[in-house]
């Protein structure tokens, strides 16, 4: 188990589908006392509906994310370096973070999170892969940081 960051920055694709899922998550299993964002690697997406409708299963609220780029971030002035860690949840996010990160003292992680997007035939066939790639999420943040829905008794 390690201890919470004081921020992390989860990264994707497009930060239309993983990426947001893992930030919605972080903050509401573990609160506000890590600073979270997310980005990806490209930004010409909208947030992905099946998204929003999985982790409103769970309690957390995706429907007003608005969806970055990396390059986006260093427009408005965050700066990359300013995180404790960047998860990356996609090769080509894992690659633009290590590639952009290379001169920071940081920790970039590659959590393998499937992409949901283009399986399932039906609408329930979709749900289910979307649900799979936030269990997938919801996994690895227990993991690492431990079971924050332990404690509600």
């Amino acid at each position: 188990m390690h201890p919470l960051p004081h921020s992390v920055l989860f990264c994707c694709d497009y930060n239309a589908v993983r990426s947001p899922m893992a930030e919605g998550i972080m903050k509401k299993f573990y609160g506000t006392g890590t600073y979270v964002q997310s980005a990806g690697v490209k930004s010409d997406q909208d947030i992905d509906g099946f998204s929003i409708a999985v982790c409103e299963e769970i309690g957390v609220g995706l429907s007003r994310h608005r969806v970055r780029s990396f390059d986006e971030m260093a427009e408005w002035g965050d700066d990359l370096g300013s995180f404790d860690m960047v998860i990356a949840l996609s090769p080509a996010s894992q690659r633009r973070a290590l590639e952009l990160t290379r001169v920071y003292h940081l920790d970039v992680l590659y959590w393998p999170i499937m992409d949901p997007t283009g399986l399932g035939e039906t609408r329930e066939a979709k749900m289910n892969a979307y649900r799979q790639s936030r269990d997938q999420i919801v996994a690895h943040m227990t993991e690492r940081w431990g079971d924050p829905r332990k404690d509600e008794t």
